[in-house]
């Protein structure tokens, strides 16, 4: 089989990576784009853009049925989902398979048996791979948390049983945060995945978090690339990864590939995917999950290897064999800052906006992948990574060296990003560990890092950069045309521009921030995903009172003041950073 010309059914800097190996690989690429990426780099890339319409993520890359159509007006014979979206989707798959496509990822119900973590907790089970106690499914209601906490102690995780990228799950660590963190994890992988059920499981405290990576080919063969340290994380999502995972003892480092490996072999896994573990303090081995996918921090195993991955899913998804050798040879050390639009001064908070400067380091050992340029505008829609900083050495302390300089070189203007914590962690001896002492784990950030950062230069949020869709008619045929915002402010109609209208707009909602005393202020852009408290009801100084979501992250909004809680905006609603979307009325 060969492929000729794949649709890429995502967007960012992981459509821009798929889009190059295609490149090289002499394969043609078919990028889509939702209404707010029409000037999106991976559209300017690709050899082919279609519109999907829409602007939400259900409007665009999750539309299954918009993607399989670009796909056949395109003529493309394969679809590679990237990560996210609808890449762990088994029906998405077996939809693409029943359209005539090749599906460039592990077979439809490969996914949906490890997708479903009961059912990967279940076959990590009967091959011996290491677990801590777990629901064997779904829990029904916040009782069976309780329950379950009240038998196995505290901490425990709710993680969404069709998760992934750390979304819908939730660490607990005193027993009355339990039902607002499951209502939390169930109303988020809704949201995320379509399905709100979730499973519990005891928390290893102060662990890290392992993965190793996978690729498995449909003549028998699994292969385990080695491992990946991803333990610096905030709410549960990766911020810096390296490979292989340091300090880890070879009994550790064996155990971990022989689970990954036999895992994969009894889901007889096809593609390139990643097992993932969590190592406790005490030492305790637990197996976690399978994300049946590329994975966001796939380059620094590139890196240490020489193995390009996504050209060996072209070839595996073509049928042929993986052409890793038998004996895989690392070498050096590779580390990866996500670059995401976040504001570490204010608790890692998005921050949508339009990226003034963009100006990447190089040299040696650097590599950067990028969706976003200098002018491009970051909507609040999506993911918050606008690139990865990857940098490799001949050993950790090369890579940090390099990281250090390289980190230095980096600069972003226009939206906040999280370099200033990225500087930081490449110089605290919790992560340097120059004594051996690795310290850093999963809650390290939230928990003991103790670095101070300067907020991020106010920036307003602009107007979306979306299109606007006229009918045209050209030799007598009437077609729609769709025009950007950017060409659109450069044009006068009937004496006013559509972009300066909608920039006002936006410069007006801006300005609703201007409020009286008591006000409850959106922190940043996004959607009021839900009330946590009545309108009407008394709450006191540091409630909970509403949940914000944007870039895929929810954000708690507490009450500054004690008094009677008035709702100004309802759930669903789009707001402006600094808009208020309540009042408390003290007493």
């Amino acid at each position: 089989m060969t492929l000729n010309k794949i649709l890429i059914a995502n967007r960012g800097e992981i459509a821009v990576r798929i889009i190059r190996a295609a490149r090289e690989a002499g394969i043609t690429s078919v990028a889509v784009y939702s209404d707010d990426d029409a000037d999106a780099l991976h559209v300017r890339l690709a050899d082919e853009a279609y519109a999907l319409g829409g602007v939400t993520p259900g409007e665009s890359y999750l539309n299954s049925a918009a993607l399989l159509a670009v796909a056949e007006r395109a003529g493309a014979d394969a679809i590679h989902p990237g990560y996210g979206f609808l890449s762990e989707r088994a029906d998405f798959a077996a939809a693409v398979i029943a359209a005539g496509l090749t599906w460039i990822g592990p077979d439809p119900h490969t996914i949906e048996a490890l997708g479903d973590k009961a059912r990967a907790r279940a076959l990590a089970a009967e091959v011996g791979a290491p677990l801590v106690p777990g629901t064997p499914g779904a829990v029904t209601d916040v009782s069976e948390v309780t329950a379950f906490a009240a038998e196995h102690g505290l901490p425990i995780a709710i993680k969404a049983v069709f998760g992934g990228g750390g979304r819908g799950m939730r660490v607990v660590r005193e027993l009355d945060e339990i039902e607002e963190a499951y209502d939390s994890a169930v109303r988020e992988a809704t949201v995320a995945f379509g399905q709100g059920d979730c499973l519990v499981e005891r928390f290893l405290d102060r662990p890290r978090h392992i993965e190793a990576q996978v690729l498995g080919d449909r003549h028998g063969r699994i292969a385990v690339l080695g491992t990946r340290d991803c333990s610096l994380q905030r709410r549960n999502q990766k911020l810096v990864e390296e490979a292989p995972a340091p300090f880890l003892t070879d009994e550790v480092r064996e155990r971990i590939h022989r689970a990954a490996a036999d895992v994969c072999a009894a889901a007889e896994y096809v593609g390139a995917g990643t097992v993932e573990f969590l190592l406790g303090e005490d030492g305790t081995l637990s197996f976690l999950e399978v994300n049946t996918r590329l994975q966001v921090e796939h380059p620094v195993t590139e890196m240490v290897t020489g193995v390009d991955l996504v050209h060996e899913q072209f070839r595996i998804a073509a049928g042929e064999p993986m052409s890793v050798p038998a004996e895989i040879p690392t070498f050096g050390h590779a580390i990866e800052f996500r670059i995401n639009a976040e504001d570490p001064a204010l608790g890692y908070l998005p921050t949508p906006g339009t990226v003034e400067r963009f100006e990447t380091p190089g040299g040696p050992g650097v590599r950067v992948d990028a969706g976003v340029y200098a002018g491009y505008t970051v909507p609040g829609s999506f993911d918050s990574m606008l690139a990865k900083l990857i940098v490799w050495g001949a050993d950790r302390e090369q890579a940090l060296a390099r990281s250090r300089r390289a980190l230095a070189e980096f600069t972003i203007t226009g939206v906040a990003t999280v370099i200033p914590f990225d500087r930081h962690v490449v110089t605290d001896p919790a992560f340097t560990a120059e004594d051996g002492d690795f310290g850093v784990h999963t809650r390290w950030i939230e928990e003991e890092c103790t670095a101070e950062f300067e907020p991020a230069a106010a920036v307003a949020t602009p107007a979306a950069p979306r299109l606007t869709r006229l009918p045209i008619e050209i030799d007598g045929r009437l077609v729609e045309l769709g025009l950007p915002e950017s060409l659109l402010s450069r044009l006068e109609v009937g004496g006013a521009s559509p972009a300066g209208a909608a920039a006002d707009g936006a410069a007006s909602a801006a300005g609703a921030g201007e409020q009286a005393p008591g006000a409850v202020l959106a922190p940043f852009a996004g959607t009021l995903a839900s009330w946590q408290v009545d309108d009407g009801a008394a709450v006191s100084a540091g409630d909970t009172i509403a949940v914000l979501e944007a870039m895929k992250m929810e954000v708690p909004v507490k009450a500054t003041a004690a008094g009677t809680l008035r709702h100004s905006a309802p759930a669903g609603a789009v707001v402006a950073a600094g808009a208020a979307i309540g009042v408390v009325q003290t007493h």
